[in-house]
């Protein structure tokens, strides 16, 4: 099992949350608030609009709940029109994006 690692650059608008290791039942609140946490400083941004960028590149597992997770932040960032996308997809999560039609809003 690989701890859920989460490293945060804000760079040029973006805010990019690195994610690595497992996002599980187990870590997905880990995540969650941090995601939240991220919106809210994108809202707070001053006269620009600020991207979050949730990086995947490292993650080695999701679950449903996982999954759930990423949803909820999307649903969150449409609600405060804060573009939102996964980037690094590797192809066992792009699948499981795609097979719950979830790849086109998120990537």
């Amino acid at each position: 099992m690989e701890p859920l690692q989460l490293t945060t650059t804000r760079h040029n608008g973006s805010l990019t949350v690195s994610v690595s290791g497992e996002l599980d039942i187990a870590t997905t609140e880990r995540l969650r608030t941090h995601l939240l946490d991220l919106l809210q400083e994108a809202a707070r941004a001053p006269h620009k609009q600020v991207a979050l960028v949730i990086e995947v590149s490292r993650l080695t597992f999701i679950d449903a709940a996982g999954l759930g997770i990423l949803v909820c932040a999307r649903n969150h960032a449409r609600a405060q029109q804060t573009p939102l996308r996964l980037t690094g997809v590797p192809p066992t999560l792009r699948r499981l994006l795609r097979i719950t039609g979830l790849e086109a809003p998120l990537t």
